[in-house]
């Protein structure tokens, strides 16, 4: 791999006098509140020219890059989507609230299924059968959205959800693939993601039709893989992803421009995960977790490289803290930039690692800006998981190949330890692709110690859920197997104000008042309720309660008539 680069190197505490503020608290003129674009993507490590690895051609984010913080120790709380995708959208360390296996149900596109089967091939730690569900997390925690659609922006995502639980119809405005900033209505901000798919793992083989524009001859290798055509084959595979990736980019911001909003927009590009080749994805050590992340501001303001941790927590105190919303108290996360940023930056990240796919586990970590402490729960199971899903690629077949015929060794054999000790400790500055592990080595005793304490206060703090078996877990969210339904919402109508509330605690309301009758669905643009409604006339009123991990309400319909 190539060294990251280290010029222009500044830290994110000497900015906060000069970060733009829009809007101190939620009763600010919307106005005054900057539009915000998520572009994400999936499944990229630090692999791109503006982290010191210039194999890709990139210049679309190359040249935002330049304009943009470029943060060069960010981290995912989880090395694969799901997990990591519910700390994103919560605040929350998934462990926290129950979303921390990999995967909960089939359905990870659009809102999401709204009811279980439960066929699957999953065991949990200690052996028991594991069904699908969707996690019932704790009544307080909401989708950050809501709180910004609360403070009138207008929210949409196109398209993956994949929250290990079915996304609320309160959590957006539009939540589909047609869903962008360009229908938000007039004298509103907006929220708006669009998500990447075609750097994702399963586009190693379904991308394989397509050119190389890398040559797997000019390839750089980490030192855990062997010498191999296969191998480097694959690794050009994903370095060709990027370049469309690249494009993609490009298309989205000449959109932005177009519209004449690029320099009324705060723009993110971040991936969900480290990058999808074999010890990467899924993974906590830094091939997993440590993922690129660009902030830029309109008109390039405040670039430059911070080197102050981030992680994936983070992100939605600092989107609420950057629309002047100050974020509940409740999030674990800390906002790294706006009005309620943290006054102090991450002195550790953390992450997880439980069930993937087939194949459980409990695996914690801890990380400082140098150091990578890990303690696994179960050191009799093996560092590799055989997940079948992977298999798909060539590469990890070619890697089982030289691996049972005895032709791996050293770095290159590593992962496919068939125990763990119970600690692992790594410098990752003298060893990046964290492959010596220094748990016994006496003088890193007083480190050692240091980020071991940080870690159980870590585990006793937000309460980890993973203590107890995954069947049980469930088993407490969804009584007897059967998912609990949200309750009817009440309406009360008095002279021309409605007011709706729902019994079942930590629900939220979601609304349409039409002027005509309708059959609502899922994308009708269910509106998020907070106040009472003012109507006159006549006009049809269709209204839904839901709570996160419980089956939808059915939806209640009034009608009012005059003449």
């Amino acid at each position: 791999m190539y060294p990251e680069k280290k010029e222009h190197l500044v830290t994110l505490v000497l900015l906060v006098g000069s970060l733009p503020v829009w809007g101190t608290n939620h009763q600010s003129p919307e106005t005054e509140r900057p539009n915000i674009l998520w572009l994400t993507c999936e499944d990229i490590s630090p692999t791109l020219s503006f982290y010191g690895d210039p194999t890709a051609h990139t210049p679309n984010l190359d040249k935002l890059a330049r304009e943009s913080l470029v943060f060069t120790k960010a981290f995912a709380v989880v090395g694969v989507c799901a997990p990591s995708r519910s700390a994103i959208i919560t605040g929350m360390y998934p462990a926290s609230i129950g979303t921390q296996n990999m995967r909960t149900a089939h359905d990870v596109m659009g809102w999401g299924v709204r009811k279980y089967d439960q066929k699957s091939d999953a065991t949990d730690v200690a052996g028991e059968p594991v069904r699908l569900y969707s996690a019932v997390i704790p009544d307080f925690v909401k989708c950050f959205t809501e709180y910004l659609r609360a403070a009138g922006y207008y929210c949409t995502n196109n398209f993956k959800t994949d929250y290990q639980f079915a996304a609320p119809l309160t959590a957006w405005d539009d939540n589909s693939k047609n869903a962008t900033w360009e229908n938000c209505p007039a004298g509103k901000p907006f929220f708006s993601v669009f998500n990447h798919e075609v750097t994702h793992e399963s586009r190693m083989w379904m991308n394989k039709h397509l050119p190389q524009t890398v040559s797997p001859g000019s390839v750089p290798l980490p030192d855990y893989y062997p010498e191999d055509s296969i191998v480097r084959q694959d690794v050009a595979r994903n370095y060709s992803n990027i370049e469309l990736l690249d494009k993609q980019i490009g298309e989205k911001l000449a959109e932005l421009k177009k519209a004449g909003l690029y320099d009324k927009t705060i723009i993110f590009f971040f991936s969900d995960h480290g990058g999808p080749l074999p010890r990467g994805k899924r993974e906590i050590y830094d091939s997993g977790l440590r993922v690129p992340l660009l902030v830029h501001f309109p008109g390039g303001a405040h670039a430059g490289r911070v080197d102050d941790l981030v992680s994936y927590v983070d992100l939605a105190p600092t989107i609420l803290s950057l629309a002047g919303i100050k974020p509940p108290d409740y999030m674990q996360g800390q906002a790294f930039l706006g009005t309620y940023k943290a006054s102090e930056p991450r002195k550790y990240i953390f992450g997880s690692g439980d069930r993937f796919d087939e194949f459980a586990d409990r695996i914690r970590i801890v990380r400082d800006k140098r150091y990578l402490f890990v303690k696994n729960f179960y050191p009799n199971l093996p560092a590799y998981k055989d997940v079948t899903y992977r298999k798909q690629m060539d590469m990890m077949n070619e890697l089982l190949r030289l691996r049972d015929a005895g032709k791996l060794s050293g770095p290159t054999a590593y992962w496919f330890r068939l125990t763990k000790t119970k600690e692992e400790f790594y410098d990752c500055q003298t060893d990046p692709f964290n492959l010596n592990n220094r748990i016994d080595d006496p003088q890193y005793a007083g480190k050692i110690k240091e980020l071991r304490d940080a870690l159980d206060h870590f585990v006793t703090d937000i309460h980890d859920k993973a203590s107890i078996p995954e069947a049980q877990m469930i088993e407490q969210m969804w009584p007897g197997g059967i998912q609990p339904q949200t309750a009817i919402p009440v309406i009360a109508i008095q002279d021309k104000t409605i007011r709706i509330s729902c019994p079942t605690p930590g629900a939220s309301i979601g609304y349409i008042l039409s002027e005509k009758e309708i059959t609502p669905d899922l994308n009708s643009g269910w509106q998020l309720y907070q106040d009472p409604i003012q109507a006159n006339g006549s006009w049809y009123l269709y209204v839904i309660a839901s709570k996160i991990g419980y089956a939808d309400s059915e939806v209640v319909t009034k009608k009012m008539a005059t003449k």
